[in-house]
């Protein structure tokens, strides 16, 4: 009872990282520790299922029934449990001897017990129960980082599947564009009203938009079978699966530098759990300083009982003699440990700042980019698509110029989805980089300009 209950501290932690999910990230955590939860967080998951699967619920299907993140928790129980045994004193010894002695006047025996405690223990108890609170804390940091670690990896990879799925449709309609043309380019070359090279041009492109909607097909399940195991879904709810036609619009302003920089550097986990180590290693330092020379001290209560003598009571103190080992080596080890915790906390400190601000310039990047193919880009195409119908129809232009144009239409499309996915993904990015789980940074690609065919009249 000196160190409290072990289960008490693992409660306390879990809430902690529940209270954490909860101001954060807006979700709530599930920790399943018996059959009847688990069956009732599988019926809330089919429930999920039963419709497109939107972010929010992703994140919560994550964070309630993901096998990957109950274990996680599980794990932190563990951590939680070794630290409240850390802080516990040696259970008390009892020693027990009977011996025998032969003489003039027959057989004696003699009777010796003896129940002692480490003293060590009790006088270091305060200082041990300290180490264990840092453990504790270190604990609750880890669990809440594991968390927004596996909040960050569904959110992007959710946006990965939808995006994935967006552009395998818009990929087909490209395709059969250019598979229309190429066919027509055929039938031309027939009549011969089309050249050789005129056909062999459609045909080209019309088999690299064919390879490019088979890569496309393949990214699309790919990212949906990301997103299966981010989740843990049983393979028939991974059948149930559906997912939204298209990403969420692009919010009407992003977020202000000025409000991503009022993050204060103490909130974030990183630099919590660099501080805390930094704690834990300065207190165990002084802790060395005496352990170092003195590992050891032990009290004893003894009562020996002899053969027609009277009892002894007494007491045995037992103190390891520093001969041998004067304790140097661990001294210089303490202090070399906490000159690293102190130079890596001024690393992460210094570090914090930094990758935020490469955060949020690869969030304003990529929504400026997005907002661009949004209401220029794609917009433009659009324009010279319904131009191209109206010289169409007035026979001023063919109808190869009106195939590209709308070919170029659909793949101008293709990368203004691949620039909002490039966002939201900017955005998981930024908001756990806040919250100090920094991510790799954003690489935006330069679109590839849609691909027209020289056909003609």
């Amino acid at each position: 009872m000196l160190t409290g209950c072990a289960s008490v501290a693992i409660d306390e932690n879990f809430a902690e990282v529940e209270r954490f999910a909860r101001e954060q990230t807006g979700s709530e955590v599930r920790w399943l520790r018996s059959d009847p939860e688990r069956e009732a967080m599988r019926t809330e998951v089919d429930r999920l299922l039963a419709q497109p699967l939107a972010i929010d619920d992703a994140v919560r299907i994550a964070l309630g029934y993901s096998p990957a993140f109950q274990s996680l928790l599980a794990e932190a129980a563990v951590a939680s449990a070794d630290a409240t045994g850390s802080a516990r004193i040696g259970n008390p010894v009892f020693t027990f001897e009977r011996l025998f002695r032969s003489g003039a006047e027959g057989r004696e025996l003699d009777i010796g017990r003896s129940l002692g405690i480490s003293l060590f223990d009790l006088l270091f108890l305060p200082a041990r129960l300290e180490q264990a609170e840092f453990r504790q804390q270190q604990t609750r940091l880890q669990s809440s980082i594991a968390l927004l670690s596996t909040v960050t990896e569904v959110r992007q990879a959710w946006v990965d599947a939808v995006a994935a799925r967006q552009v395998a449709h818009y990929r087909e309609e490209v395709a059969t564009a250019a598979g229309t043309a190429a066919e027509l380019a055929r039938r031309m070359q027939a009549t011969g009203n089309f050249s050789r090279l005129q056909r062999a041009r459609e045909q080209a492109l019309a088999a690299e938009e064919t390879a490019n909607l088979i890569r496309a097909r393949q990214n699309a399940t790919a990212a949906r079978e990301a997103l299966i195991q981010r989740l843990g879904l049983t393979p028939s709810q991974a059948q149930a699966l559906r997912l939204p036609d298209q990403l969420p619009a692009l919010p009407e302003a992003p977020i202000d530098e000025a409000t991503a920089g009022a993050a204060l550097l103490d909130n974030r986990l990183d630099v919590r759990i660099a501080r805390t180590d930094l704690e834990r290693t300065a207190k165990s330092l002084g802790l060395t300083q005496v352990t170092s020379v003195v590992n050891g001290l032990h009290v004893a209560g003894v009562r020996n009982s002899e053969t027609g003598e009277s009892s002894q009571r007494g007491f045995e103190v037992e103190l390891p003699l520093p001969l041998f080992d004067f304790g140097d080596a661990a001294r210089a080890g303490s202090e070399a440990r906490y000159l690293s915790a102190f130079n890596r906390t001024l690393e992460v400190a210094n570090n914090a700042s930094s990758q935020v601000r490469v955060a949020y310039e690869g969030y304003r990047s990529a929504y400026d980019l997005a907002r661009h193919y949004r209401s220029e880009v794609v917009p433009l195409r659009q324009n010279i698509t319904e131009e191209s119908v109206l010289q169409y129809n007035g026979m001023l232009i063919g109808v190869f110029e009106l195939l590209a144009a709308a070919r170029s239409q659909s793949a101008s499309a293709v990368q203004a989805i691949e620039a909002e996915r490039d966002f939201w993904r900017a955005e998981a990015a930024l908001k756990a980089s806040l919250l100090g789980q920094p991510i790799a940074p954003l690489s935006l690609q330069s679109g590839a300009s849609p691909a027209e065919a020289g056909g003609g009249h």
